[in-house]
C-alpha cells in the first residue's frame, strides 16, 4: 500500500496552527499582554479596545474553522485509506453483479498453474444467456441489468462454496470442486432449469434460457485455464444447436470451433466488401408459363472462386450478430436491380426469423425501397412460420406495418413447421409457398401428393396465392399445373443467376424460352 502524502490544506493548518504557537511563546515571554494594557489606557482616546475585541472574536472563530477543516481532512484520509483497501476488490469484482470478473479468473488460473502441489479437480461451466440481447432491446438495458443482478443470485445459491465469475455481457463461468461421484451433465441441467425460472421487474415478467458447456480438469485440459476455454467451447456448440442445452466438451469442437471462427472472419470481411450479392431466380405462373417475378438468393463467392452456400453461412450471421447488415445491404442491391426490370415483375426476398423479433425491421425495409425508389407493391418478403411463432407480437407489428405500406408477405416452407390454420387467418398472407420436400417426391408418394392437392385446395379457399418451389422435373411441373398450382419455381423454370444476366432486354428471351 502506497504512503499517504499530506495535502496542501493539511500542510496549510499545520503552518498557521505553528505561527499561532510562536507569536502564543512570544507574547508571554516578552509580557506583550501587559504593554498593551498600558498602551491603552494611554490612548483613550482611540477605540483600540474595540478593534482587539473583534481581532479576538475573529482569531476565535477562525479556531473553529480550522478545527473543522482539520476534521473534514482526517475524514477524507480515511476515505482514501479505505478506498485503497478496496482497490484490489473493485478491479477484480464485476461491480453490477459483485461477483468476481475476468481478472480475477486470470489470477486464480495463474496461482493453479503456479502452485503444483495442490492440484485441485474442477469442473469448469460456460454459461451463455438465451435472448439476452432482446431484453436489452426491447425492454432497455435497466430490465437487461435486474436478469443479470438476478442470474448471479442464482448461480451464487446454486454454488455457495465455489466460485462464480461474470466475464461480460451475459456470459457466466462456474469453477466447482469435484468432491464425490457427480453428475456433471445433471448439474449442467439443474443450471438451465434455474436460470429459465422467469425474472420479474416492475410488474413484467421476463422468460430466460441458458446454453451451458462443461469441461473437467485436468481431463479436458493440461491446467485449468485451457479447461475454462474447452468449456467454451462445448457452450458454444450447446448454443449453436438449440435453447437451454447443456453439452460436455469432446475434442472434435475444437475443429469445429475453428472452422466456425474462421468462417465469422471471412463473413465480416465479405460483407464490409460487398461480396455476397444476390442471384436471381425466376418465379413462373404455370398456367401462362410466363415469369412473374425472381427470388433474390444470397450468393457467396469467395477470392477463389468457390462457393460458400447459405446453409453455412448464414447461421453464422445470426449468430454473430451480422444478420441485419448483411439483408439490409442484399436488399438493398436486390431493389436497385429489380428497378431495371419491367415493372410487372416482383422482388422476392427471404427475411431470417431471428429479424422478425425486431420492432425496427419494418422502418428499415421501407426507407430502403424509398431510398432506392422501389415501390412496395413490387416486393414481397417470404417469412416462415417458425419465425412468426418466436415472437408472435413482435412479428405481428412488423409484418401488419409493411402489409399496410403495400408490401406483399408470402408464408415459406409451408407444411415443414407448425402449418398452423391460425397463422393463416390471423395474418394477412398474399402467397404459401410449398416445400421443395413435397414437390420432390409426391408424384410417387400418395401421401404427399394429397398433401399438396390440400394445400392447393386451402389456397384457394382462401384466395391466397400457392408457390411450389423445387420443381425440377416435366412431370412435376405438369402434374401442378393440373392440380391447379399458381406459380413455379425451382431448376426446371431457371436457376438463379446473377443480376448481369437478368437485364431487361433479356427477360423477353427467357419468357420466350417457357413458353
Amino acid at each position: 500500500m502506497s504512503r499517504i502524502q499530506p495535502t496542501r490544506p493539511q500542510i496549510e493548518v499545520i503552518a498557521w496552527l505553528a505561527i499561532f504557537l510562536l507569536l502564543f511563546c512570544l507574547s508571554w515571554g516578552l509580557h506583550w499582554h501587559e504593554r498593551l494594557d498600558e498602551f491603552i489606557d494611554n490612548h483613550d482616546d482611540y477605540p483600540l479596545d474595540h478593534a482587539l475585541l473583534a481581532l479576538n472574536i475573529s482569531g476565535f472563530l477562525g479556531l473553529i474553522y480550522s478545527a473543522l477543516r482539520i476534521s473534514d481532512l482526517s475524514r477524507e484520509v480515511n476515505r482514501r485509506l479505505q478506498a485503497e483497501k478496496n482497490v484490489d476488490w473493485i478491479a477484480c469484482h464485476d461491480t453490477l453483479t459483485e461477483l468476481p470478473n475476468r481478472r480475477f479468473l486470470d489470477s486464480v488460473c495463474a496461482q493453479a498453474m503456479s502452485d503444483q502441489r495442490t492440484q485441485e479437480a474442477y469442473a469448469a461451466f460456460s454459461i451463455d444467456l438465451d435472448g439476452f440481447k432482446k431484453i436489452n432491446d426491447l425492454l432497455g438495458h435497466d430490465h437487461g441489468d435486474a436478469v443479470l443482478k438476478a442470474v448471479a443470485q442464482r448461480l451464487s445459491s446454486l454454488f455457495p462454496r465455489d466460485r462464480v465469475f461474470r466475464l461480460g455481457g451475459d456470459e457466466f463461468v462456474v469453477l466447482a470442486r469435484r468432491t464425490g461421484n457427480v453428475d456433471f451433465a445433471a448439474l449442467g441441467e439443474r443450471i438451465v432449469s434455474v436460470i429459465s425460472k422467469p425474472v420479474t421487474f416492475n410488474g413484467v415478467a421476463v422468460d430466460l434460457g441458458a446454453s451451458v458447456g462443461f469441461a473437467l480438469c485436468p481431463e479436458n485440459g493440461d491446467d485449468l485455464s485451457q479447461a475454462i476455454r474447452h468449456s467454451d467451447c462445448a457452450m458454444y456448440v450447446a448454443k449453436k444447436q438449440g435453447r437451454n442445452l447443456v453439452k460436455p466438451f469432446v475434442s472434435s469442437m475444437q475443429d469445429e470451433l475453428a472452422k466456425r471462427i474462421r468462417v465469422e472472419a471471412d463473413l465480416r470481411a465479405a460483407i464490409k466488401n460487398a461480396e455476397i450479392v444476390p442471384y436471381y431466380q425466376p418465379l413462373v405462373d404455370l398456367k401462362t408459363n410466363k415469369i412473374i417475378g425472381f427470388e433474390a438468393l444470397a450468393r457467396w463467392r469467395t477470392a477463389s472462386g468457390e462457393f460458400i452456400p447459405p446453409s453455412e453461412f448464414i447461421p453464422v450471421a445470426e449468430e454473430a450478430g451480422l444478420i441485419v447488415d448483411l439483408t439490409d445491404q442484399l436488399l438493398r442491391h436486390a431493389c436497385t436491380d429489380a428497378l431495371s426490370w419491367p415493372s410487372d415483375l416482383v422482388l422476392s426476398f427471404n427475411l431470417s426469423p431471428i429479424q422478425l423479433s425486431d420492432r425496427l425491421l419494418g422502418l428499415r425495409i421501407l426507407k430502403i425501397l424509398g431510398d432506392v425508389g422501389l415501390p412496395a407493391h413490387r416486393i414481397e418478403l417470404e417469412v416462415t412460420e417458425s419465425a412468426i411463432i418466436q415472437d408472435a407480437v413482435t412479428a405481428r407489428i412488423v409484418l401488419d406495418d409493411l402489409v399496410n405500406a403495400g408490401v406483399r408477405i408470402a408464408l415459406d416452407d409451408f407444411g415443414t413447421g407448425y402449418s398452423s390454420l391460425s397463422q393463416l387467418s390471423s395474418y394477412r398472407f398474399d402467397k404459401i409457398k410449398i416445400d421443395r420436400s413435397f414437390v420432390a417426391s409426391f408424384e410417387t408418394d400418395e401421401k404427399q401428393d394429397k398433401v399438396i392437392k390440400a394445400i392447393i385446395a386451402l389456397g384457394a379457399g382462401l384466395g391466397v396465392t400457392i408457390t411450389a418451389e423445387g420443381i425440377e422435373e416435366e412431370s412435376q411441373r405438369q402434374r401442378l399445373q393440373d392440380l391447379g398450382c399458381d406459380i413455379g419455381q425451382g431448376y426446371l423454370l431457371g436457376r438463379p443467376a446473377p443480376a448481369e444476366r437478368l437485364a431487361a432486354d433479356q427477360v423477353s428471351a427467357r419468357i420466350s424460352q417457357l413458353r
